[in-house]
């Protein structure tokens, strides 16, 4: 941002949620103690899957990001087990936006970058969880178990369906796995021998995720000024296309059909036509869009 073109406007914005017993938490707006609960997943085809409803803070320095996730983390679900004195009982997902206008032509791009930190997977005999820990145990690893369906599903060829929505952990993960963006898995696991069930487990998991394929593009829209260049540009080129047909169709009307040549060029007239029909269908759609704006 601060390398940036002095055209350009920033925005960054910053939010953060916990899932908890499968329920959306909003961890920058403890009101007084109690959370925003029961937040719903939204889809736009824009903006991509986001928390609808969650508190959302524009920063303009590092210092105020770093408040905002120090504040948020205070706000997480934790208690004591019998493994760790501060076990996280649930997923928490950090969200940074940051878009971008250029003044001069108001084109517009925008990107995420979303920090989640998973809740690992306990066995009870080790925690010694009971009561609402053995319960808060119980949902995390159901989540994790969807979110290893998720990346199965992904990794595997013959599968035509991908669970996403089995679970809130893996539906806002959406865009991240297979999707939309860059992803980096960090897996966390123990020396120690008595660990090795779950440490195996762990790097198995994270061997298979490597194998995801995602489709990441930039998120931009296009000023009036770009679309309606590109809209002249276009018409130029059908009016062109079609002066070019209309000559092949000439000459291959006075050529007989023996003549292997014309007949050749016939062929190729017909083709650009089919071409230029699809051209025109999407000059319509930069059209549309244009007078949209």
């Amino acid at each position: 941002v601060a390398a940036a073109e002095s055209t350009y406007e920033f925005a960054i914005s910053v939010s953060f949620v916990e899932i908890y017993m499968e329920k959306i938490r909003d961890l920058l707006d403890p009101s007084g103690g109690s959370w925003k609960t029961s937040l719903q997943i939204r889809e736009d085809p824009s903006a991509g899957v986001y928390v609808s409803g969650c508190t959302t803070r524009f920063v303009t320095q590092v210092s105020e990001l770093l408040e905002a996730m120090a504040a948020g983390q205070r706000s997480r679900a934790t208690a004591a087990t019998g493994m760790n004195l501060g076990s996280s009982r649930s997923h928490s997902v950090l969200e940074l936006r940051v878009s971008r206008v250029d003044c001069e032509t108001e084109a517009r791009r925008s990107g995420k970058l979303v920090l989640v930190d998973l809740a690992g997977s306990e066995m009870v005999r080790k925690t010694q969880a009971t009561g609402q820990q053995l319960e808060e145990a119980k949902t995390i690893n159901k989540s994790l178990s969807a979110l290893g369906q998720v990346i199965y599903a992904l990794t595997d060829d013959g599968k035509q369906h991908v669970p996403y929505r089995d679970s809130k952990l893996t539906r806002m993960l959406q865009d991240s796995l297979g999707g939309n963006a860059k992803t980096v898995l960090i897996v966390n696991v123990s020396a120690a021998a008595s660990n090795a069930t779950e440490t195996t487990s762990t790097l198995r998991f994270g061997k298979r995720a490597k194998k995801i394929k995602n489709s990441p593009v930039v998120n931009e829209r296009k000023s009036v000024r770009e679309l309606t260049e590109l809209l002249r540009k276009a018409e130029a080129a059908i009016d062109m296309q079609s002066s070019y047909i209309a000559a092949l169709e000439r000459q291959g009307r006075t050529a007989s059909d023996d003549d292997t040549e014309f007949a050749e060029l016939r062929s190729r007239a017909a083709t650009l036509s089919g071409l230029l029909d699809e051209e025109r269908a999407e000059n319509g759609e930069r059209a549309r869009r244009v007078d949209e704006l």
